[in-house]
């Protein structure tokens, strides 16, 4: 290649490589997904009508206003139709009349006459006669006939007795028989034929009309008179005999049933006959909300909704295609600027778009059963098969895969399309609403499945008393129709816990989302990764399983997710497999590995931990928010002690320490679930290291490593508050205050201690002469500032 095809073929590289970082874009892809949503639902709701509901039966309450757009003159297909099966009914029959029939069948049998006299004279050939007289005259004999024919062929063989035949007068016969019109069912044709016929001869091609056909034949009836018009020839007995015999059987129909040439003609009268159209005014009441629906009402919303079907559909998918992106567009922009909690990420917004998708499919296979099922049912009005579909099955999805804010969202945007998709029925969008947020609020925190069936009971009341609720603004009368609609809305309600139920772990397999379900399996201790931790740093999975309390508690007294902070803090530390010896509640008495590293690498070790603690996550599969809390439980605190190691080890004129060196990478606590671990897990670790562990000191020490961790901004991040540390540092207490309780010092017993003295005196010891031990110190008084700051965080 050269270098200017080189220079040629660059900036289309360029441009092709534009066009992929653009789609690898975010932004790029939300567009494209708003997009795709945007197309799909227009599809799945426009082809119902557009705007024009069109499925009143008479007698049906109307659920709105319809007014006439303009102008209009709609067609009324009844009455269309009607003169349509008119005018085929005003086409006759067409029947085909051959008038040269006879004559043929006359022409035909004389040539079969003279092929038996020349046959009898050709003497080689009259073995064959039967057979070629039976492909000449396209007949077939009968034994009967056959036996004839031999007689009449010895018959003219003896030609001194007898005089050759004459066939003029035979013709004559034949034609004179053939002379009317036969057809082939008599019956058939004369109930056909009763209104009259079109009759087109086949060599004229002309037409004439029969008002009513009197003289037609049938096939029998022309063979009677084929014999009659044969019998009065002086013919022998031999000769009447076989040409009767041969010109019965040449008899066939010469008027017949052209029905292609008929049905083609009606087709074509039926497409001359134009609409019967009716007007409609611009701005018209075609019917009010309330009202009983009239059979001429509803030829109006047809009308109307087939000419939005037809000429119009175009332009209304366009409109609707621009009114979801809008509505879609603006309500998560306000969503992500205002609501604190919005802030889907694309794999949840790619979530998002597949509910959607799977709701209004699951709700448009529901619409195409309940026709079928009015059929089936026509006691059951087919506006009441409507309340049993799961209208809240994608806001429930959304809540236990995301939060209540997403689910909200999702609740309003499905409820206004679901209504549009009903014709915009403001009844089916508020049925909708009500019960896609009664579910999501009773899904919170799913804990178990059980959770699921006590939420579609909750939405299965509500369904029903918004049922009553629309009854009464519409005025209708309790009929026993309402029996039905209430008995689909309870049933509504366990029909989506059903589907969630059965969804809920395909979601979590194909998006990879950490569901409180999900946590419940992750906080069984016998989990691969949580035995290895017991095995190989024992130190480490006491301190998780106390951490794990520890956060929990605290979840709980500030409404956080008490289950996800729990097993959370069961996997925070599972990266200390890999190098369990190097934290020091694994040593176990044992040599401090520290003591022979420098400061700096002994950081990287700690470090490393959260490393290997997200690497190992990934690998079992803990979900992204597991991997974040890991990531995030230390933040960006300082190693203190190997900072301080480091600085002493400084001489003079060497640079000086970057602190940066001995921080965690971090980021930062960014949930409060996150920034719980990071508290549980210091307090704990500090706990230990108490002599005395009173509840005085207990808090005390809580409050010194809170106001650390707070001061040094790790907690900036997050959504904690004053008094949720407040609440915080009294969970704390009391669950440390639990774990170090005091317990009696029960005495030993008598023998016990005349051994112990009996064994002090032997080695010249006498414990009435002893020295008195000093008495331990008084624990301190916390100075005054430090009173309030245990005031403000949970101590009294």
């Amino acid at each position: 290649m050269s270098k200017n095809d080189s220079k040629s073929d660059s900036p289309s590289r360029k441009t092709k490589g534009a066009a992929k970082s653009f789609w690898r874009e975010e932004r790029s892809q939300r567009y494209l997904m708003l997009v795709l949503l945007a197309l799909f639902l227009t599809l799945i709701i426009v082809p119902k009508g557009g705007f024009i509901p069109d499925y009143y039966s008479p007698g049906d309450i109307a659920t709105r206003d319809v007014k006439a757009p303009r102008d209009l003159l709609i067609p009324d297909l009844v009455l269309t139709e009607n003169k349509r099966i008119e005018a085929e009914g005003a086409v006759l029959p067409l029947y085909d009349y051959d008038s040269r029939a006879g004559q043929s069948a006359a022409e035909k049998l004389a040539q079969g006459l003279e092929l038996i006299q020349q046959t009898v004279l050709d003497a080689p050939g009259a073995e064959t006669l039967v057979d070629d007289l039976e492909d000449f005259l396209e007949i077939e004999l009968t034994p009967e006939d056959q036996d004839v024919l031999r007689a009449f062929r010895d018959e003219l063989a003896v030609r001194e007795t007898v005089e050759p035949l004459d066939l003029a007068p035979v013709r004559k016969a034949v034609i004179a028989a053939l002379e009317g019109r036969v057809v082939g069912n008599l019956q058939l044709f004369q109930g056909e034929a009763k209104h009259g016929i079109l009759v087109r001869d086949l060599h004229s091609r002309q037409e004439q009309v029969v008002a009513q056909p009197q003289q037609v034949l049938g096939v029998g009836n022309a063979q009677d008179r084929m014999r009659e018009e044969i019998r009065p020839l002086e013919l022998s007995r031999v000769q009447r005999r076989l040409i009767q015999a041969l010109a019965i059987k040449l008899v066939s129909p010469n008027l017949t049933f052209n029905k292609n040439e008929t049905e083609t003609r009606k087709q074509m009268a039926r497409e001359e006959v134009k609409p019967v159209l009716f007007q409609v005014k611009k701005g018209e009441m075609v019917v009010r909300e309330g009202e009983r629906v009239t059979e001429e009402q509803i030829k109006k919303l047809r009308g109307l909704s087939e000419l939005g079907s037809h000429s119009n559909t175009l332009v209304t998918g366009v409109g609707f295609f621009l009114s979801i992106v809008v509505l879609f567009f603006a309500t998560h922009r306000f969503a992500r600027v205002n609501i604190r909690k919005y802030a889907p990420n694309n794999r949840d917004l790619l979530f998002l778009v597949v509910n959607f998708i799977v709701l209004f499919v699951l709700v448009k296979l529901g619409v195409f059963v309940s026709s079928a099922l009015e059929s089936a049912f026509p006691y059951i009005d087919s506006n009441s098969y409507y309340y049993v579909l799961p209208f809240a099955f994608g806001a429930m999805l959304a809540r236990i895969v995301l939060n209540s804010e997403v689910a909200f969202v999702f609740a309003i945007l499905s409820s206004l399309l679901l209504g549009a998709l009903f014709g915009y029925s403001l009844y089916i969008s508020v049925y909708a609403l009500a019960g896609s947020v009664t579910a999501a609020h009773w899904v919170r925190h799913c804990k178990q499945r059980t959770t699921l069936y006590r939420a579609g009971f909750h939405l299965s009341l509500v369904n029903m008393l918004m049922i009553v609720g629309l009854y009464l603004i519409s005025g209708q009368a309790f009929d026993v129709q309402i029996l039905y609609k209430l008995g689909f809305g309870l049933a509504s309600g366990f029909l989506c816990a059903v589907l969630v139920t059965g969804t809920i772990p395909l979601v979590e397999h194909l998006f990879e989302y950490t569901t409180d379900i999900k946590l419940l399996e992750l906080a069984n201790m016998n989990t691969p990764v949580l035995r290895e931790l017991m095995i190989q740093a024992p130190g480490t999975y006491h301190h998780s399983v106390i951490v794990g309390n520890l956060v929990e508690a605290a979840a709980e007294s500030i409404n956080a997710n008490p289950l996800l902070a729990r097993v959370a803090a069961y996997y925070h530390d599972i990266g200390k497999i890999r190098k369990p010896l190097y934290f020091v509640e694994n040593m176990n008495g044992q040599e401090n590995k520290h003591d022979k590293l420098a400061p700096s690498m002994s950081a990287l070790i700690l470090m490393s931990h959260v490393k290997d603690a997200v690497e190992l996550a990934r690998e079992n599969k803990l979900g992204a928010p597991l991997i974040d809390i890991i990531r995030q439980h230390h933040g960006t605190a300082l190693m203190k002690f190997f900072y301080d190691k480091a600085k002493n080890k400084v001489e003079p004129g060497m640079p000086a320490i970057d602190e940066r060196d001995y921080r965690y990478p971090g980021p930062k606590p960014q949930t409060r679930e996150a920034a719980l671990i990071m508290l549980a897990d210091a307090v704990e670790a500090a706990s230990r290291t108490l002599a005395e562990p009173t509840p005085a000191r207990i808090q005390g020490m809580v409050q010194k490593i809170i106001n650390n961790i707070f001061i040094d901004g790790q907690l900036d991040e997050c959504e904690l508050t004053l008094k949720d540390l407040h609440g915080i540092a009294r969970s704390f207490n009391r669950i440390l205050a639990g774990i170090f309780h005091h317990r009696i010092d029960y005495p030993e017993p008598a023998y016990k201690e005349r051994d112990k003295d009996a064994a002090k005196r032997k080695n010249g010891e006498d414990s009435d002469r002893d020295p008195a031990k000093e008495a331990k110190g008084k624990e301190a008084v916390p100075a005054k500032s430090s009173t309030e700051d245990l005031k403000r965080l949970g101590m009294s």
